[in-house]
């Protein structure tokens, strides 16, 4: 590796995100799908990345392996990531063609994909598209890895390994492609898991056992964890932080706990308030709106026309508020912080 590319790591940081910026190029000029992300992740555990559909997650996650196709465009920022001799690389300064990015992707990161019947290959069966994977970013003979593909299949829950070894995905229900695509991402022991919204195409049973098989394996393999979902349940479950997303910038961040029981931004407060957790047959509350399509982004603060506490004149001008600290690790982005807090009487903490 080059060593422009190369740092010395010396905590367990494992990744880290500074003001990341992607936008899309049309006829409208650019689009700013992720404006100024930061991110870091410790060996270990999981950071959910949570917000409604458009806000910037999928976007930030494929951004991390250079995974953005024309006519989208990183633009700036950095991505660092702790590999096994424990440098860091800054994926941004590889060229695209470059050995190190090719062996990051699959290698030190591992991505499991929400639709696992469009990233299998539908004409190799689970046997050829895992050996090969494992074969790219190992040396080991190929009878090694047929082995090493029976034995992760086991691990990850997969009924009758040997028979579906030799099955094609199309072969498969849903949950067993889910498990064969999570066998894949883990097969060549990554320090990083970008799981992208892993759980959307399940039934709510195999969704549960899925979640529990990530956070089992996690836990053996003391790997790193990027879920990306909208769903909190997911959230409240499966991680340990949480950033909030919309119209591609942070708008509040923490430890799971603290922001699930003491959201302060009017946007996290909105998604917890919509999930359906009051009595049967009670309305289920909702933001107002949609997310505007992000050629159309609102001055000031973007989530200002659908918040039930703006203020004209000092929500919807400027540029969008910066996160402020709110004590330890939890931080948000609202001008009207302070003053929310006192009309609901919450106390500063």
């Amino acid at each position: 590796m080059s060593e422009a590319s190369v740092e010395q790591c010396p905590d367990e940081v494992v990744l880290e995100v500074r003001a990341l910026r992607t936008s899309f190029f049309s006829e409208e000029g650019e689009i700013r799908a992720v404006d100024g992300v930061d991110l870091q992740l410790q060996k270990g555990r999981t950071l959910a990345i949570v917000g409604e559909s458009g806000c910037g997650k999928s976007v930030t996650a494929f951004s991390i392996l250079r995974l953005i196709q024309a006519p989208g465009r990183i633009m700036g920022g950095s991505i660092q990531i702790r590999v096994a001799d424990g440098s860091r690389v800054d994926v941004l300064k590889l060229s695209e063609d470059s050995d190190e990015l090719y062996h990051l992707r699959g290698g030190s990161v591992g991505m499991i994909f929400q639709d696992a019947l469009a990233a299998l290959s539908p004409v190799h069966t689970i046997q050829d598209q895992l050996v090969e994977t494992l074969r790219t970013h190992k040396d080991v003979t190929r009878p090694q890895a047929v082995e090493r593909v029976l034995q992760v299949l086991g691990e990850v829950g997969l009924t009758q390994p040997q028979v579906r070894m030799g099955q094609y995905p199309h072969e498969l229900s849903g949950g067993m492609r889910q498990r064969v695509m999570i066998a894949m991402a883990l097969i060549t022991d990554p320090s990083i898991v970008i799981a992208d919204e892993p759980t959307t195409a399940l039934d709510v049973t195999i969704q549960l056992q899925v979640l529990e098989l990530i956070k089992k394996l996690q836990k053996e393999r003391d790997s790193a964890v990027l879920l990306i979902t909208h769903d909190l349940g997911v959230v409240a479950h499966s991680a340990d932080e949480v950033v909030v997303m919309y119209l591609g910038k942070v708008v509040e961040r923490g430890d799971v706990m603290t922001l699930l029981k003491a959201p302060r931004h009017p946007y996290t407060r909105g998604l917890l308030n919509s999930l359906p957790a009051g009595a049967k047959g009670d309305r289920l509350p909702s933001i107002e709106g949609s997310v505007p399509a992000l050629s159309q982004i609102p001055p000031g603060c973007a989530f200002h026309p659908r918040c039930p506490h703006h203020q004209p004149g000092v929500c919807d001008a400027g540029d969008a508020p910066a996160l402020v600290s709110l004590g330890g690790d939890h931080r948000a982005a609202c001008r009207r912080l302070h003053e929310i807090d006192a009309e609901e009487g919450i106390c500063e903490r």
